[in-house]
């Protein structure tokens, strides 16, 4: 009964996560008949309702966010301690979740993720893409990847790329009736592409700094994208002012496509960080994650 009582919980989590049967089936490699099933016998030991169910999702009740607090933690260390016994098969195995920028994702993860995942066929990875300051132990991410000054200090921060700055950046049809701005202040004059943060719904204020002085600035303008990629094709297409990492506008501005500018309020800053808590023990499958991503680290360095 305990085994059981324990499959369910975990089958719970799941659901609660997903908020949504079908997703939750999928992940968990079962039919959705009897993950509903599963979860009903448990919600009638406990002699209560976890989850209300609607006909879009289904979501924790009180009493299923009060134990997705309490037990949720303790049935993931149990999880990840036992993945960490797949140390002594032959391949490998298991998931690892993460959580990056768009940009990060692409030029950084996926290299790395590619070569794993071709050398170890039982390793699965999940990548979400996010521009907020995602809190990983809540949404049960392995780990994430930011830049490394805006990692919190309790968490084991690998430096996986270089030093990075962000780019400010138009057409030429843009600046073909527009003045090119000299000072961040003057960006309030211009057509500016916003991002939106995930996180809290906020828009991204860009931030600048040149011998010593930093500046944020928050700007205005007709479009606001949640992803670089939309905010990369609008500037493009001349209907703004792009704010993105160098490497993404990079190819854009030595092709002409792009028209750089402020690039001397554009200091560098430290890179790309893989962060995650320090009071778990790195599975097999994590650990040559990490490994990768330090190769790929060190390729850049020596090209």
């Amino acid at each position: 009964m305990a085994d059981d009582n324990l499959n369910a919980l975990a089958a719970f989590m799941v659901v609660a996560k997903e908020q949504n049967f079908t997703r939750a089936a999928k992940r968990l490699g079962v039919s959705q008949s009897a993950l509903s099933q599963t979860v009903r016998v448990l919600e009638a030991q406990l002699g209560i309702r976890l989850l209300n169910r609607t006909t879009r999702r289904v979501v924790p009740t009180e009493a299923g966010e009060r134990l997705l607090a309490s037990v949720g933690p303790q049935i993931e260390d149990i999880q990840r301690q036992l993945m960490v016994l797949s140390e002594l098969r032959d391949k490998p195995a298991g998931t690892i979740r993460l959580t990056a920028t768009e940009y990060a994702a692409e030029s950084i993860l996926w290299p790395a993720v590619s070569r794993l995942v071709k050398k170890y066929p039982d390793i699965k990875v999940e990548i979400l893409t996010d521009y907020g300051l995602t809190d990983i132990v809540k949404d049960r991410f392995d780990a994430g990847v930011r830049p490394g000054e805006t990692i919190a200090k309790d968490m084991i921060a690998v430096r996986i790329a270089p030093d990075m700055r962000m780019t400010v950046a138009g057409s030429p049809d843009y600046f073909s009736n527009r003045h090119v701005p000299i000072t961040p202040q003057e960006l309030t004059e211009h057509c500016c592409i916003n991002l939106r943060l995930s996180g809290h719904g906020g828009l991204y204020a860009w931030e600048f700094e040149k011998d010593g002085r930093e500046l944020n600035v928050r700007v205005d303008g007709q479009l606001v994208f949640n992803t670089g990629s939309m905010i990369l094709k609008a500037a493009l297409e001349g209907r703004g002012l792009a704010y993105l990492p160098e490497g993404q506008l990079e190819p854009y501005i030595a092709s002409g496509a792009l028209v750089r500018v402020l690039e001397d309020w554009c200091e560098p800053y430290s890179g790309y960080h893989l962060y995650y808590p320090g009071h778990r023990q790195p599975t097999p499958a994590f650990s040559l994650l990490v490994d990768e991503l330090r190769y790929s680290t060190r390729e850049k360095h020596q090209s």
